[in-house]
């Protein structure tokens, strides 16, 4: 198996496997997050992300630079660009400042970060934030920033001459994914379910870990059944032939934000000014993606990963499609939310009632949905056509 190391080329890496708000809302600071009475079925991330949330005190005290800018620690991803890097390097903050801290591809990882203070922002999969607040962790989503559209998806791949042809032919057999808890096993248990697989056969297709750029060597050796795979995994592994789509994520729920960044609730009831900040100044970055032709984001991408002397590559960005994010400059949409909501309980590992979409996530501090842009405008709220070129 191969891995990315630090400087970007391939080495050996081991497969692990294991079993298995309205967007007008305003938020509560101090809002109560009632405890799940019933037992989470949570990966061990989230489980670890519970334990730690009650054992560590996170500070919502900010470092703040000479000029008065609130330091926003973050993770970044390695030979990419997220959208906050790409605000900053477009100048729309005004009042905070980034401090790149590592690197880190894990949704529920990047919660847990978050929760107990090692960093002030994260992101993950919705599902994944909803198991994580109804496990204790005081956090509140503030901006949709992935998805999944027509160009940028995640597909769920066999080999061409497989016999899996169905949702039935999956009982018994090996689905890799980077990671459980989070996107790809939501994605899958609610494909099972939605082709008629009750829980009982769910639970007899085994979840298996694969790092990404180990996916496509273990399906093609068969060390897995169906392999996840998308931007340059999916694009070079289906140039390469001998694979097709079993479904994705985009066949179930269309054009879709599936994951949203996350601030703690005391960072944001103590340091409001910076979030908003953020939110707005991240938000039209992603407008500013949405609205811009693909050639030129690409060059920007590279024009800050080469800026930035993190020792990467620029090969990754050239594969980048669109945002895959629904809502303009991420304004998270009520469905994208009550979705999960909805599915956890439905699978008995959320109590009916133990959350309103309004005490997930807040749009208030979005510009294009807090009435100071129009949402089909640029990123500066000039009309789209004077944005695109």
């Amino acid at each position: 198996m191969l891995s990315l190391n630090r400087n970007h080329t391939l080495e050996p890496v081991p497969v692990h496997t294991g079993r298995r708000k309205d967007t007008s809302n305003t938020m509560s600071h101090h809002t109560l997050r009632r405890r799940l009475v019933t037992a989470i079925s949570a990966a061990a991330a989230l489980l670890t992300l519970t334990s730690l949330t009650v054992a560590c005190s996170s500070s919502s005290d900010a470092a703040v630079t000479a000029d008065g800018k609130t330091v926003l620690r973050y993770e970044g991803s390695p030979a990419q660009v997220v959208y906050a890097e790409l605000a900053e390097a477009l100048g729309y903050y005004e009042d905070v400042e980034l401090e790149w801290i590592g690197d880190n591809g894990n949704g529920p990882q990047s919660l847990q970060n978050t929760a107990t203070g090692q960093v002030e922002f994260g992101g993950a999969f919705n599902g994944a934030v909803i198991k994580a607040q109804a496990g204790g962790a005081p956090l509140t989503s503030v901006l949709g920033y992935y998805g999944a559209d027509k160009e940028s998806f995640q597909g769920y791949y066999v080999l061409d001459d497989s016999p899996i042809r169905e949702a039935r032919d999956l009982i018994g057999k090996k689905v890799g994914m980077n990671t459980l808890g989070a996107h790809h096993e939501f994605l899958t248990r609610e494909w099972l379910a939605q082709e008629g697989l009750t829980p009982e056969e769910i639970a007899q297709v085994e979840l298996t870990v694969v790092p990404p750029v180990n996916t496509e060597q273990a399906l093609r050796e068969g060390q897995i059944d169906v392999g996840t795979l998308g931007s340059v995994f999916r694009e070079t592994a289906v140039e390469r032939g001998g694979i097709r789509p079993l479904f994705t994520d985009e066949s179930l729920f269309g054009a879709f934000t599936y994951g949203t960044y996350v601030f703690r609730d005391d960072f944001i009831a103590t340091n409001r000014g910076a979030v908003e900040d953020f939110v707005q100044g991240t938000a039209r970055a992603i407008r500013w993606a949405q609205t811009t032709p693909r050639d030129e984001v690409v060059a920007e991408f590279e024009d800050i990963i080469n800026s930035r002397g993190r020792n990467e590559n620029t090969d990754l960005v050239g594969y980048w499609k669109s945002t895959g994010v629904a809502g303009p400059g991420g304004v998270i949409a009520d469905k994208e939310i009550r979705t999960w909501l909805d599915w956890l309980t439905r699978n008995g590992e959320l109590d009916e009632g133990t959350f309103t979409t309004s005490e997930v996530y807040t749009n208030e501090f979005n510009p294009y949905a807090n009435g100071t842009y129009d949402p089909n405008s640029g990123p500066n709220g000039e009309p789209v056509e004077e944005a695109v070129q």
